[in-house]
């Protein structure tokens, strides 16, 4: 069986958010219990010194015992984020050709 299908047979649901040069996915995949899992993949694109584009990648696991404390720090993280310093990116104010670039893909097609 090929590397890209090992990877990806197991997936149940699949969510894109394109986010700059970053890209989150989230996929549901199954154990071989038959249980599912999450798994959250940062992917940022780089360019090297001779133009090449390659990806650099980042995975979380998450399992369905730690749904609510995730859930619960996340919310109480990004809520403490707000209140202290709003919803304004304060980098991207310095950014003079800045639109905002954030959208997410909700399509089976394999991104």
């Amino acid at each position: 069986m090929s590397d890209y299908k090992e990877r990806h047979e197991n997936e149940i649901f699949t969510k894109v958010l394109k986010a700059g040069r970053r890209t989150y996915f989230f996929d549901v995949r199954e154990t071989k219990a038959g249980d599912y899992y999450l798994t959250i993949t940062e992917s940022k694109k780089n360019f090297g010194e001779n133009g090449e584009a390659s990806f650099e990648k980042h995975k979380i696991y998450l399992y369905k015992e730690d749904f609510k404390h995730f859930e619960e720090m996340f919310k109480e993280s990004t809520d403490f984020i707000i209140g202290q310093k709003g919803e304004d990116v304060i980098s991207e104010r310095h950014d003079k050709d800045f639109k905002s670039k954030s959208f997410t893909i909700e399509s089976d097609d394999k991104v």
